[in-house]
């Protein structure tokens, strides 16, 4: 098998890397602005940023991961461009609910299914590829 550069998801990778950015620069201006070190000091705004710049951390390294082995092993071009735009709209939609309020809201609950159906699929499509190689 020749080796394929995974470049749809490599393009991926790099946005979700400048939305990590953006998210912990945010972080990093409510620490200074509140004055906190460690931790959220209580503060809600900081767990806010905290935790949208966490849930990030969290669920995109094994979806970036399945993107770029299912782009790898061959799937469709464009299945993979779609999974990895439904992913970016997930995330941003997640971390826009996240810096906004820390209960429930429609941001949050869509970008956390866009992103488990997107981790779903994009594993089907890796073990479809991989299983037969066996």
């Amino acid at each position: 098998m020749t080796p394929v550069f995974p470049v749809v998801a490599a393009i991926v990778t790099a946005l979700t890397g400048l939305l990590a950015a953006a998210l912990v620069v945010q972080v990093i201006r409510a620490r200074v602005r509140l004055g906190v070190n460690a931790g959220d000091g209580g503060h809600a705004a900081l767990a806010q940023a905290i935790r949208a710049h966490a849930n990030l951390a969290e669920q995109a390294p094994l979806l970036l991961l399945l993107l770029a082995l299912a782009e790898a092993s061959g799937v469709w071009r464009n299945a993979i461009v779609g999974l990895g735009a439904v992913f970016m709209v997930a995330r941003l939609a997640s971390a826009w609910g996240l810096s906004h309020s820390l209960g429930a809201s429609s941001p949050r609950q869509a970008g956390a299914g866009l992103t488990v159906l997107v981790t779903v699929v994009t594993a089907a499509l890796v073990v479809w590829r991989a299983a037969p190689l066996l």
